[in-house]
């Protein structure tokens, strides 16, 4: 049976993917998308998600959610993503999203089947905070929660300590792994940058497809895939789309572990840091940690998602 499953994103680059995977695979049953602040200007967030809908040729529920974290100002990643669509466009006339908040919605959708929906939250955790705080059933009644953030004892992306998630909402995420969800993490480092980023072959593989969706990918990858390369990663990174995968396919993991994950509030140089103690300091696990995965099964697997043909109902446009 597909898996029931609401995708919390800051729509820009591989979350626009990531929402992909959820649009068009088999496997999955897309409740609703719920917006948060994250990686680009919340409004530039919205049109990138309806977009994305619109190559996918898919109809799905769009709610609003926080538009600024818990506790801090906003930070974004607009010097790594762009606009987060790669200059695409499309006349938006007509597509609104839901009345509802996303808080309540994800409230909602998980008490109509408590213990079956998944939440996928590939940005900021502050929706996902917000909803344990205002109906404490919502632990409970969330089947999984697969959060992309943190690196595992390793390097950040925006700072030398913080990947960018948990950094956006340090508050939010350390309230989240404290609250008792059954918690799978996909960290930035080391698991993205060793499994999940795409070199120039991958990319030309997908390319090569010509159909609306790999057209789609190349675009909105492409200012990211010039930013990565600036900072000595050779290739696109892909940690929201794998979030996403290794939920409805479990069998792309080839290592997990179980961790005791905290985040670091206080901190001047630390903010957003994730401490993930591996089981010898005398601490309960919270989570489940991907250590490794497939990467060529997973490369595989988005080759041939975006293989899907798809007939876009609304025009897109490429800004130069």
């Amino acid at each position: 049976m597909p898996v029931p499953l609401v995708i919390d994103t800051d729509t820009a680059q591989d979350d626009c993917v990531a929402l992909l995977v959820g649009l068009l695979d088999p496997a999955a049953d897309l409740r609703a998308v719920t917006m948060v602040a994250g990686n680009v200007g919340f409004d530039q967030q919205v049109r990138n998600a309806f977009l994305t809908l619109n190559v996918a040729d898919r109809d799905v529920p769009v709610h609003l959610g926080c538009r600024a974290p818990l506790m801090r100002p906003w930070v974004s990643a607009e010097n790594v993503h762009g606009d987060g669509s790669g200059g695409l466009r499309m006349d938006q006339t007509g597509l609104e999203p839901e009345a509802e908040h996303a808080v309540d919605a994800l409230i909602r959708l998980a008490a109509e089947h408590p213990g079956e929906l998944s939440v996928v939250a590939i940005g900021p955790l502050t929706n996902i905070a917000m909803a344990a705080a205002k109906d404490p059933a919502f632990v409970r009644n969330v089947g999984a929660l697969y959060v992309m953030g943190g690196s595992n004892n390793a390097r950040g992306n925006i700072t030398a300590a913080a990947e960018f998630n948990f950094y956006v909402d340090p508050e939010a995420a350390k309230a989240v792994f404290a609250a008792g969800f059954e918690v799978t993490v996909v960290p930035w480092d080391p698991l993205t940058l060793r499994d999940a980023v795409f070199g120039q072959e991958r990319l030309d593989a997908i390319s090569a497809l010509g159909t609306p969706l790999s057209d789609f990918f190349t675009r909105v990858c492409a200012p990211t895939l010039e930013f990565d390369r600036s900072v000595g990663i050779d290739g696109t990174t892909h940690p929201d789309s794998l979030t996403a995968a290794v939920l409805l396919h479990p069998e792309l993991v080839l290592r997990t572990g179980r961790y005791h994950v905290d985040v670091e509030t206080a901190g001047e140089l630390t903010r957003g840091y994730s401490a993930m103690s591996w089981g010898v300091h005398g601490l309960e696990p919270n989570a489940t940690v991907v250590e490794a995965v497939d990467a060529e099964a997973f490369h595989t697997y988005l080759r041939d998602l975006l293989a899907t043909p798809t007939t876009p109902a609304r025009t897109i446009s490429h800004t130069a």
